[in-house]
């Protein structure tokens, strides 16, 4: 299980998406309403709940993704669909940062990129292994 490369993809993938709760993905300033004075923010996964629920479904069903080993048609559609959801959540964070009067990108913003394209590392991972299976299932 965990000899496989795309175990380990989406394990890195699990933890980034655990850690961009903890990290900025960008950060800038923002009216505050009660005082009428902008404030300074900097925006991580936790300040929207959305976001946040996306980041932790993420984390929890990559690592559920890596234990469907023997059945790696379905982990290939999870973990596609994963990779679609790491998008919508990138397209998210962009969508929140217009309510801000300012803003910049973080350099930890480059954890949020990075869940992609270790979803896509895996994907690439479990189809070798599935047409290895079939070439061997077709030698016998």
């Amino acid at each position: 299980m965990l000899q496989r490369i795309q175990s380990i993809w989406l394990l890195l993938a699990a933890s980034l998406s655990g850690l961009s709760t903890r990290f900025s993905f960008f950060s800038g300033n923002r009216m505050n309403t009660s005082s009428n004075e902008k404030e300074w923010v900097e925006f991580t996964a936790l300040e929207s709940s959305f976001t946040s629920i996306i980041a932790i479904a993420l984390a929890v069903a990559a690592l559920v993704t890596i234990f469907m080993y023997k059945d790696r048609k379905r982990q290939l559609m999870v973990t596609l669909a994963l990779l679609v959801v790491s998008g919508i959540q990138i397209a998210l964070y962009y969508s929140a940062s217009n309510g801000f009067t300012e803003s910049k990108t973080d350099l930890t913003s480059l954890i949020s990129f990075a869940i992609p394209v270790f979803f896509v590392l895996a994907a690439v991972g479990i189809y070798k292994d599935e047409q290895l299976v079939k070439n061997a299932d077709r030698l016998r």
